[in-house]
């Protein structure tokens, strides 16, 4: 980007997960940026992933919330926050400081969080403040502190490079963090070996040398059965173990309660016993060993088990604190490690302080303030249930979507409704979250913020912004100090700057901490804040430390780790006759939480471009479905409807759905509100990844798509399945029906209401198809189709909203429902980063490329963040197959 003609560069940070990658940003005019990654940052060495690489599509301001809106009305900014601050102080006066409640997010920066949890807990006097990454990392943060004495992550990503045997354990990384995958790729070369933990057979599966498909929440047994193993043919590290751990002798006692025996854990994990010892052998053989667990680990009843038992591998074998070997929990947000530095989550104070009498005190002494909670506050799913049962009474929402993400979400959302003051601040208008928002406060976004985050490897990095703030938005540390002043609480609140800010959470580090906090970046507040280089904590004389626990001590009073006894336990609601199927719920490769920002990016909308269900084929005969029908998912606490797939990547008796789509995509696809409030006693995390369900089909009877430049929403009073996803130039929003030719001719006819210019149509009701065409100016301005069987190609018709006159040969294929030519449609899409679809791999076989390298080298395809590559080898496999 040596572009004389663009702006300076700005190197700034990604605003998606945990791996924290630099990107280099220009702007090319307006909103327009151009995005790299940024060759010098140590997390991600010049690489993105599609969803990094596609940033530039997300920050025009269309749907933006601009300015502060009270009950839908724009106000100034002194009226709304002069009516929060009187109505939370109101509110503290009568009904006392635990009335009041922030729900805060792993989107926000650090200093953000900071500002946030010192009004709630040093100054309302209240722990009622969490955050959303209550529902992704809790349990690895309580299983740190348990084994640790503090939420520590030991490793670094170099560790992944230097390792010779990976495990991911419910961490499909090929989708969820390909830039770390690719960092793999040498290590690979070499003969790094890798193990997936997973009931899917996921990319990351595939690519695996070894695929243990256990079946749900039997973790705990396969990793003790590990441990026992290691015991057994003494692989245990007894020096270590003598010098630095705890425990031993207690998880020894309790793993004889049960047979440990391979064939014993093989069968009840529901795996091969040969790949159970293949597994094992590559762990007792392996000294440099990571094992990566992500929200497949986390997202449970159990969770803090699952991680324990993890630890206690390494622990076991001493493979902690050294290089190429660590327990390694990978968050899923950006500054999901942020938030538990700065207190975050309910079960903390701030600057890893807990609730003890003497931390409490510390913290009071540092803020000055008035008053300070003494004990945790309300976790997530506590916290709006005490909402709908009127306890909390006023709560701020910030840059999270809990209508959408938290579990059981329709009682969520009847605690919204009941909620006498619900403010969100929020960069998007319209969400399913501030549809119950009494108060809309404009917040910034990437690309206009000024601030830092902190990543996996616990790396600070800086986000800096690229655009003036557009309307009236603010920074979030800026809204919640001038509510804070307004409290009266303005001495403690003066900041003029991040800068400010973040110096003062790092003073906080150091404050009265004599190296019994790990967290110390004191140092960091001296230094330039606007130069500040990607910095991990904690931070010496010598700088950044990379690996922590390398002399053998740890952060508990003595000094030595704990081993944990840890046992496995049914899931929390398994299934029966009614509910026989156990539904998991995820991500997918090219969409972020709940889509305000990925979905802005037309590229990102087509590898998977609606909701689905994923299921064995067994289960699908059974429900009668095959794929590509729409199919109805029952739990105790709701439905959905989504595209089936059927693939044995599914063990039998499971579901999988994406847990991404909101009312403003796909309605009747959302998930979340399927789950139910079961959570891991000790950290609070919901159980995501197991809640019975059944499986029906939903036998609709014509299906249509509608491509307009403007978005559409459902027809009101309507009962169909509905969904839009964001083209090029269009909206594309498909549906499908179960009522007669009456039903198709109203949905026509309100689609094509107000439209103008010429209208085009070939109907044929007999045959329940209508095509119709309105152009305008010779552009084309929206189009019909309604069939009773397959529709056309939609990547052919979404394209022509780009052209700037249809002419005859266009007009007449619109009609005929096929692009004119052969070979014109792209296919599937494969590469979101190339934007390559599956006939362009295809073709590219045909003319002898076959291999993933060599799709590559003729068309992109893989080149990017390889996120894809397992896939175009999958497609490489089933042409071998068909020539076969």
């Amino acid at each position: 980007m040596a572009d004389g003609s663009r702006s300076t560069l700005v190197k700034t940070t990604c605003p998606y997960c945990g791996v924290g990658c630099g990107v280099a940003a220009a702007s090319v005019g307006g909103r327009s940026i151009v995005v790299e990654g940024d060759g010098l940052h140590p997390s991600n060495l010049g690489r993105l992933c599609s969803k990094g690489a596609a940033l530039g599509k997300t920050v025009g301001l269309e749907g933006r919330l601009l300015h502060p809106e009270i009950h839908g009305r724009r106000v100034s900014w002194d009226r709304a926050s002069a009516r929060i601050a009187s109505a939370l102080s109101r509110t503290i006066a009568k009904h006392g400081p635990d009335s009041v409640a922030f729900y805060v997010s792993g989107q926000l920066l650090t200093e953000d969080y900071y500002a946030a949890n010192k009004l709630m807990k040093g100054f309302i006097g209240s722990g009622n403040i969490d955050t959303n990454s209550r529902l992704c990392m809790a349990s690895a943060v309580m299983a740190h502190k348990q084994a640790f004495g503090a939420d520590l992550v030991p490793g670094c990503y170099e560790d992944l490079e230097l390792a010779d045997l990976i495990v991911f354990s419910g961490h499909n990384a090929a989708w969820t963090h390909p830039v770390l995958v690719r960092r793999m790729e040498a290590a690979r070369a070499r003969g790094q070996r890798w193990v997936c933990i997973d009931p899917r057979r996921t990319d990351t599966a595939e690519a695996s040398d070894v695929h243990l498909a256990i079946a749900p929440q039997t973790d705990v047994r396969l990793w003790n059965g590990l441990l026992a193993d290691l015991m057994r043919r003494d692989a245990v590290d007894r020096a270590y173990l003598a010098a630095h751990v705890s425990g031993y002798e207690a998880v020894e006692t309790a793993l004889a309660q049960a047979d440990q025996s391979p064939s014993a854990v093989a069968a009840d994990c529901g795996v091969a016993e040969a790949d159970l010892r293949a597994f094992f052998d590559l762990f007792a053989q392996t000294p440099r060993t990571v094992s990566l667990f992500s929200m497949g680990a986390n997202q449970s009843a159990q969770g803090v088990a699952k991680g324990l038992s993890i630890i206690n591998a390494h622990l076991v074998t001493g493979r902690i604190g050294k290089p190429g070997a660590a327990p390694f929990s990978i968050t899923g947000q950006p500054n999901a490690m942020g938030g538990r530095e700065t207190g975050g989550m309910a079960t903390t104070l701030a600057a890893h302080l807990d609730f003890s009498a003497e931390d409490c005190a510390k913290a009071q002494r540092f803020w000055s303030s008035p008053t300070i909670a003494s004990a945790p506050g309300l976790k997530a799913v506590e916290m709006f249930e005490a909402m709908r049962e009127g306890q909390v009474k006023a709560i701020w929402i910030m840059a999270t979507n809990p209508a959408v993400s938290m579990p059981d979400a329709g009682r969520v959302r009847e605690a919204l409704a009941k909620c006498p003051l619900v403010i969100v601040s929020e960069a998007i208008t319209e969400t399913d979250t501030t549809a119950f928002a009494h108060i809309k406060l404009p917040a910034l976004t990437w690309g206009e913020r000024d601030g830092t985050v902190t990543n996996s490897e616990r790396r600070i990095s800086r986000q800096r912004p690229m655009f003036a703030p557009p309307g009236e938005a603010r920074a979030d540390w800026a809204i919640i100090a001038d509510i804070a002043s307004r409290m009266g609480f303005g001495d403690a609140f003066s900041w003029r700057s991040s800068a400010e800010v973040f110096r003062e959470y790092a003073r906080m580090t150091a404050f009265e901490n004599r190296g019994e906090r790990f967290l110390d970046i004191g140092a960091l507040g001296r230094a330039d804040y606007d130069a500040l280089p990607p910095t991990q904590w904690p931070v010496t004389d010598g700088g950044g430390v990379a690996r922590l626990f390398t002399d053998g001590r740890f952060a508990t009073p003595d000094g030595r780790a704990r081993m944990v006894p840890v046992l496995p336990a049914a899931p929390a609601s398994p299934t029966d006759g009614s509910f026989p199927l156990a539904l998991n719920t995820g991500r997918v490769r090219d969409q972020w939480h709940t889509m305000n920002r990925s979905a802005l990016a037309p590229e990102l909308n087509r590898h998977t471009p609606e909701p689905y269900v994923e299921m064995h084929p067994v289960d699908a005969r059974e429900a009668g479905l095959a794929d590509g029908m729409l199919a109805r998912v029952r739990t105790p606490r709701g439905e959905a409807v989504a595209i089936a797939k059927v693939t044995d990547r599914q063990r039998p008796g499971s579901l999988f759905m994406p847990m991404h789509w909101t009312t403003t995509h796909a309605a009747q696809g959302r998930t979340n509100h399927l789950i139910g409030p079961e959570r891991d006693a000790a950290s609070g995390q919901p159980e995501f990844k197991h809640t019975p369900a059944r499986l029906s089909a939903w036998r609709d009877t014509w299906r249509g798509a509608f491509f307009a430049r403007r978005r559409y929403d459902c027809p009101a009073g309507s009962s169909l399945i509905w969904r839009r996803i964001v083209r090029e130039s269009c909206h594309l929003h498909e549906f499908a029906g179960r009522g007669d030719e009456a039903e198709r001719q109203d949905v026509a006819r309100r689609l094509g209401a107000g439209a103008g210019g010429e209208m085009i149509s070939l109907d044929d009701p007999a045959r329940g198809v209508f095509r119709r065409a309105w152009i305008e100016d010779g552009r084309l301005e929206r189009a019909l189709f309604i069939t009773l069987g397959a529709l056309p190609p939609r990547d052919w018709l979404a394209g022509l909203f780009s052209a700037d006159q249809i002419g005859a040969a266009e007009r007449a294929a619109l009609l005929a429902g096929r692009p004119p030519g052969a070979g014109a449609d792209p296919g599937p899409l494969v590469c979101a980063c190339a934007n390559v679809g599956a006939h362009q791999i295809t073709r590219a076989q045909r003319a002898g490329a076959d291999t993933v390298d060599d799709i590559t080298k003729a068309t992109g395809a893989g080149g990017g963040c390889g996120s894809c590559r397992v896939e175009i080898a999958s497609l490489i496999k089933e042409k071998e197959a068909a020539d076969a």
